[in-house]
């Protein structure tokens, strides 16, 4: 039984215009998935993780903190989904739902599991998403309401780009709101000024994968915003869903591939970027 979040299919094989052969099924599976659940062992647990994840042979990185555990893996499928099961026999991980795509290749240079003050840096510790966190729209829902212009009360839709101003410059969603933050930890600061922006609107905040976005929806509502709600599973939970409908452009990936399309392919099939080799490197943080 495939882990849960995980699909058993396999991308269909391709047929190459103007060519004689068929290009090869992808055989690297990619995952990304986040959980805020509290975590009062991530020395010990780091260990543990790290040396399953090294036995199935995958790569990626792990981070875990106090507030949760966020990562990245890619590898064979057998182990990749071999490692997602022994998470959820965790009870702390059972509700771990996981975004998956398929590459060429390996994307990522080596394994790391690190232990953060946070598994996203917002630098506002009264957030704490384990305690309670703010409603959600699933991709079917928020592109009924893309298609017809509001929500189901009437209410017009302000989709809120949490993500770096360079991920964004990859690819966002039709008529977004981009603030041209450098880094998360001046999300806070960047709704200060512009609070104002959202008022009288159903306020949907997005991100690559889900986790941004929450914290962001957390905060947004502690500040006194009405009707916020948070994209489940961000840009790459709605492409798996209902493709690119309203969204233009690619979405940024930290790794090897660097961008996908609405249809999950890769824009690249690289190892992930050294310091000296990627230009984005200092702002990933």
């Amino acid at each position: 039984m495939p882990a849960r979040g995980l699909s058993t299919d396999r991308p269909d094989p391709v047929a190459v215009p103007g060519a004689s052969t068929i290009r090869a099924v992808p055989q690297t599976l990619n995952i990304a998935a986040y959980l805020f659940t509290p975590i009062d062992d991530a020395p010990v647990l780091r260990e543990s993780l790290l040396a399953n994840a090294l036995a199935r042979e995958l790569r990626g990185t792990i981070l875990l903190a106090t507030e949760g555990i966020n990562l990245f893996l890619a590898g064979d499928a057998d182990g990749v989904r071999g490692f997602v099961a022994d998470l959820h026999h965790d009870p702390r991980f059972a509700a771990l739902e996981t975004k998956e795509s398929w590459s060429d290749t390996q994307p990522f240079r080596r394994m790391l599991v690190k232990v953060k003050r946070e598994i996203i840096r917002m630098d506002h510790p009264a957030i704490q998403p384990a305690a309670g966190r703010a409603p959600g729209v699933d991709a079917p829902t928020l592109k009924r309401w893309l298609d017809q212009g509001h929500d189901d009360a009437g209410q017009p839709i302000a989709l809120l780009d949490t993500r770096n101003d360079f991920e964004v410059d990859h690819g966002s969603f039709e008529g977004a709101i981009d603030w041209r933050i450098t880094k998360f930890t001046e999300f806070p600061q960047a709704l200060l000024d512009h609070r104002g922006d959202l008022a009288g609107k159903t306020v949907v905040s997005f991100c690559t994968g889900g986790i941004r976005c929450e914290k962001a929806a957390i905060l947004m509502r502690e500040a006194g915003v009405e009707n916020v709600l948070q994209l489940e599973g961000g840009i790459l939970k709605y492409f798996e869903q209902v493709g690119g409908a309203h969204y233009r452009g690619d979405c940024f990936v930290f790794d090897g591939r660097r961008t996908l399309a609405p249809d999950l392919s890769a824009s690249a099939n690289d190892a992930s970027a050294r310091k000296s080799e990627d230009p984005d490197f200092d702002r990933k943080s």
